[in-house]
């Protein structure tokens, strides 16, 4: 019982405190993101509840804060709009038919992360290169604060504008009160979570000093809502209509469940490798993927947003102190208590409040030293952070990193389809000899057809792969055509040191390579590799 409760929490105190900070702040957070998507308040904010509580306990990353989150937001945008045209267009009009077209949708999203999990997927997280990460990162930390920079405007007659004059120096005042105690208060004692001490001097320097700034609540009033306070749409009555509306629809309501899955996925397995480097721990990936699907299928059952892992929330958790799966459930009761209870209370918090805590995340997060290794690392890699940053602003987190590792991906086979070499000697009976160093695979195919000259060659030709693999179809192929030219013109070859499962291909393509491969040579270096090679796969 007391080993469960230490990997519960190691230290309850820190993880209830940060616990209650990363709350706080997820208020704004889910309601902007329900805005952005095009659905009511409360369905963001219970997303984040149910995203929260099932992650914390069940999830592969102790302390790392999952909720409703503007990429999965700004994928469902269609989705939304797409459905209530529909129910619009209806004989008998279904209001919010996009937001059950939403909540069917999750329940797909649910069951195809839960399969990535069983499947393993999540490792493939390891294959993302150093310049994707920190390229993601900063790009991440751009888009934080210009999504921040919408709290700067306000509501005038219906119009937004930019603050101006008194207004605009008190917001910028409390900002930068916020961040001053977030960054000098743990030099003084690091007994109390900064981001949350911030938050309630401020919220009491406007409450009892009768200042009218912006808060929680005329927040979600100048968006459209009424406040923390209401209830969820009901569907009752619809079911038959809704069915019937799903008809010639569903290519629309898949093609986003796997959009949504892949996003929710990616987001989070970046977010669990960030906070595995702060932590200096190892989460897993695959139960991430399990846990997040479980909490999708809840919100589509329960009628919630869905969301994935939230990267500033995460990180203001762990630099509060929350390490452990409590700070994660603490933050979501607490959601959850604010919604329920506390709504009057957490409506008057200014947001000057929790921007100055975002902006503080946004210092935090930016990898400042890719500044200094710019022109440290080779070009390849400093041009693949640029690209992911920018990425990342233009477009969203998932399609920045997957451009960065097909970046990645086509830097690294360029360049070792220019490392293959053929050494060239002849021995005393007459044979001449090709040893091959460096991978045969498709990107280098052509330098390797470039190496040998079948027709002016001796009759006698041995071609050693000791210090080289064939690495994929490409390679095999390419390896049968050349043997066949030798072949052809009559002579004699042999290939050596050729791995095990290269052998079984060539014999499958074509069994008469019995009679070029070389079994008789144990090579004890050969086999030392491919043993090593096993071990780590």
């Amino acid at each position: 019982m007391k080993r469960l409760f230490n990997n519960f929490t190691s230290n309850p105190k820190n993880d209830i405190l940060s616990g209650l900070t990363v709350a706080l702040a997820l208020v704004p957070e889910a309601v902007a993101f329900a805005f952005v998507a095009g659905i009511p308040p409360l369905v963001g904010l219970y997303g984040a509840f149910m995203m929260g509580i099932i992650t914390s306990l069940f999830g592969g990353r102790p302390g790392m804060i999952s909720g409703a989150t503007g990429a999965m937001a700004v994928v469902m945008v269609h989705l939304i709009q797409k459905g209530n045209e529909v129910g619009n267009a209806l004989a008998n009009p279904i209001e919010n038919l996009g937001l059950q077209w939403l909540f069917i949708t999750l329940l797909f999203v649910g069951v195809i992360q839960i399969l990535a999990g069983f499947l393993k997927l999540g490792k493939f997280v390891r294959l993302i290169p150093h310049p994707v990460m920190m390229g993601f990162v900063n790009g991440l930390a751009i888009v934080i604060f210009i999504s921040q920079l919408g709290m700067f405007k306000e509501n005038i007659g219906g119009e937004t504008q930019w603050l101006s004059g008194s207004n605009l120096m008190l917001m910028l005042g409390f900002v930068l009160l916020t961040m001053g105690i977030m960054h000098f208060l743990p030099k003084l004692t690091k007994k109390v979570p900064a981001a949350l001490t911030a938050i309630i001097v401020v919220a009491c320097i406007t409450i009892f000093g009768g200042l009218d700034v912006s808060t929680v609540g005329s927040f979600i009033r100048d968006g459209g809502g009424t406040g923390l306070k209401g209830s969820l749409p009901s569907f009752q009555g619809q079911i038959f209509t809704f069915s019937e509306t799903l008809v010639g629809n569903w290519g629309l309501i898949l093609s986003t469940a796997f959009l949504l899955a892949a996003v929710g996925l990616i987001e989070s397995l970046m977010t669990l490798n960030l906070v595995d480097d702060l932590t200096e721990t190892r989460g897993s990936g695959n139960r991430e993927c399990v846990a997040q699907g479980g909490a999708n299928i809840l919100n589509g059952l329960f009628g919630g947003m869905g969301g994935c892992a939230m990267i500033g929330q995460s990180i203001i958790n762990v630099n509060s102190g929350g390490r452990g799966r409590l700070s994660g459930a603490t933050a979501a009761i607490a959601l959850l208590c604010f919604i329920l209870f506390g709504a009057p209370l957490i409506e008057q918090i200014p947001i000057a409040a929790l921007v100055g805590v975002m902006f503080m995340v946004v210092i935090g997060t930016f990898a400042w030293s890719s500044f200094r290794i710019l022109r440290k690392i080779p070009v390849a890699d400093a041009i693949v952070l640029i690209a992911v940053s920018a990425i990342t602003v233009w477009q969203d987190l998932a399609i920045a990193v997957i451009a960065g590792v097909i970046m990645s991906a086509l830097v690294f086979a360029w360049q070792n389809a220019t490392m293959i070499r053929a050494r060239k000697r002849i021995k005393e009976d007459g044979t001449k000899v090709y040893e091959i160093w460096g991978p045969l695979f498709f990107g280098s195919v052509q330098n390797f057809n470039r190496k040998f000259d079948v027709k002016e060659d001796p009759n006698n030709v041995e071609i050693d792969f000791i210090e080289s693999k064939v690495s994929d179809h490409s390679g095999i192929e390419a390896l049968a055509n050349l043997t066949k030219k030798y072949l052809e013109e009559g002579k004699v070859v042999r290939l050596t040191h050729l791995s095990p499962e290269c052998q079984v291909l060539l014999l499958k393509a074509d069994p008469t390579f019995a009679d070029v491969i070389e079994k008789s040579i144990d090579d004890p270096r050969y086999h030392v590799v491919t043993d090593l090679m096993d071990s780590e796969v």
